[in-house]
């Protein structure tokens, strides 16, 4: 793949805006294609062997469309199907469980970390797996939120039934006394206004976003497909459901104009 090549990110919404965002402040210089699959989100409730084949659409899709290295801006695919899917392509493709995971324990100053993602993410015991190889004596106590990301596809994200929804879901964790939380799903960082009104300021959030991007300038820096900078990214954005409620919603939550996106189909 060529430096100039882009880089693919995928979601089942606009959840892998924080992702999109990561890539804007680290990696300014490089093109993305930006797939947000909204007529499937949310992927969470869906059963493991069909977001295998879910991924197994898009990663081939999006190679198709030139892209040099992927980012599963998603933690459900990440958890579920990047086991699966790693080493069946030509190009590398970063999940968000392991850099999620490494920041969690190097953020952890009790090893009593707390997770909150997708009920599939959560059953996979994926994040949970990776935690307690990197710390074996490791406290993790997860929690599923299936409510979150209906509730940021919607734009509810300071709505109050939304603070009402995060109260009744962080309750456990801080029963736990957590001291380090993965927001494991991209949807989540969308919500940290309201998460971290109820959490207050000592516990220690860890977006996978932040970690999953800096693996990817590391990765291009080795390869020698960092993009050199000689003219501005260009951000293209696919869409297999509205492109209008996409648009909007994404320009709010990226905190920038999206314009210009366009419809697609996968299967």
């Amino acid at each position: 793949m060529r430096p100039s090549s882009p880089i693919g990110v995928f979601d089942s919404g606009v959840g892998g805006l924080t992702v999109l965002r990561q890539i804007v402040k680290k990696l300014p210089q490089e093109d993305v294609i930006y797939l947000a699959d909204t007529a499937r989100v949310p992927y969470g409730g869906r059963p493991p062997q069909e977001i295998i084949k879910i991924n197994h659409e898009i990663i081939p899709f999006l190679i198709n469309q030139g892209a040099k290295m992927i980012i599963m801006a998603c933690g459900t695919s990440s958890s579920i199907a990047y086991p699966v899917v790693k080493d069946k392509y030509p190009i590398e493709i970063i999940n968000l469980v392991e850099p999620g995971s490494r920041g969690a324990v190097a953020a952890s100053p009790r090893g009593n970390i707390g997770i909150i993602a997708t009920a599939a993410t959560i059953n996979s015991q994926a994040f949970q797996k990776e935690i307690k190889e990197l710390k074996k004596d490791a406290k993790v106590h997860a929690v599923g939120c299936p409510l979150f990301v209906p509730l940021v596809e919607g734009g509810f994200i300071e709505a109050e039934e939304t603070k009402r929804v995060a109260k009744e879901y962080l309750k456990p964790l801080l029963q736990e006394k957590i001291d380090t939380l993965i927001l494991g799903c991209t949807h989540y960082p969308h919500l940290s206004k309201i998460i971290r009104s109820i959490t207050g300021p000592e516990i220690a959030f860890i977006d996978p976003a932040e970690e999953a991007v800096a693996d990817a300038k590391k990765l291009l820096k080795k390869a020698g497909t960092l993009k050199i900078k000689v003219s501005p990214a260009k951000y293209e954005y696919l869409v297999t459901g509205s492109v209008i409620q996409f648009q909007d919603l994404g320009s709010r939550l990226l905190g920038k104009p999206i314009s210009g996106a366009k419809q697609v189909t996968l299967s």
